[in-house]
C-alpha cells in the first residue's frame, strides 16, 4: 500500500523491471499527488561535465558531471541542491528536510553546500506508480542527503537495498542477467 504522499522518498527499482530506463534504478521522487508523480533517477551518471552547461553553479558534487533524470523531457534540466536553506527563498522548493529543487538559472542561495544537475525526468500519471508499486516493480524507503549527493552513483542500487536489512540485502546480489546462473 502507498502512502498519501511519495515525496520525498526513494523508489527502488525491482529485478524484475527489465524497462531499460529504470533497470537497476534509484528514483528520489519530487513531487507526488492525484495527478501522479515526478522523480529523478540517481544512479545514472553523464559524460557531461556539469560546467559545461551551467558554469556558473557553485558546489557540484562528485561525479561533477550531468546526470541521466530520467526518459521524460530529456532536454528538460533539474537541479538538486543540498543545506540549510530558509523557507521561502527564492529559486528554492524543499522536497525533503536538507534536499529541495533549485532554479539553475541562479546561483544557490546561501546554505546550499552540495548541487547535482539532472537531464530528464521519471514521471507516472494518475494512479499508474501506485499500482506499480502493488506489483512489487518498486519498493520504496526512506531517502538520505547522502543518496542524492552519492560520490558513487553507480554503488547506489545495492547500497541502499543492503541498508534495508537481510530481507532485501539478498536482492542487492541479484545477477543482472538470471539466465547465466
Amino acid at each position: 500500500m502507498v502512502d498519501d504522499s511519495l515525496k520525498g522518498r526513494l523508489l527502488v527499482a525491482l529485478p524484475p523491471l527489465v524497462d531499460a530506463n529504470f533497470n537497476r534504478t534509484v528514483v528520489l521522487v519530487l513531487a507526488h499527488a492525484g495527478y501522479g508523480a515526478l522523480g529523478v533517477v540517481l544512479n545514472r551518471p553523464g559524460m557531461t561535465p556539469t560546467n559545461e552547461v551551467f558554469p556558473h553553479l557553485d558546489f557540484v558534487t562528485e561525479p561533477d558531471v550531468v546526470f541521466s533524470g530520467g526518459p521524460v523531457e530529456p532536454d528538460g534540466i533539474i537541479c538538486l541542491a543540498a543545506g540549510t536553506v530558509a523557507r521561502g527563498t527564492e529559486g528554492f522548493s524543499p522536497v525533503l528536510d536538507e534536499i529541495g529543487s533549485l532554479d539553475p538559472r541562479r546561483s544557490a542561495p546561501d546554505g546550499v553546500h552540495a548541487v547535482r544537475v539532472f537531464r530528464g525526468y521519471a514521471q507516472w500519471g494518475a494512479g499508474q506508480l501506485e499500482g506499480e508499486l502493488e506489483t512489487e516493480a518498486w519498493l520504496s524507503f526512506p531517502a538520505t542527503v547522502s543518496d542524492a549527493f552519492t560520490r558513487e552513483p553507480n554503488a547506489l542500487w545495492p547500497a541502499v537495498l543492503r541498508r534495508q536489512g537481510s530481507r532485501y540485502a539478498q536482492l542487492a546480489n541479484y545477477p543482472r542477467d538470471p539466465s547465466l546462473n
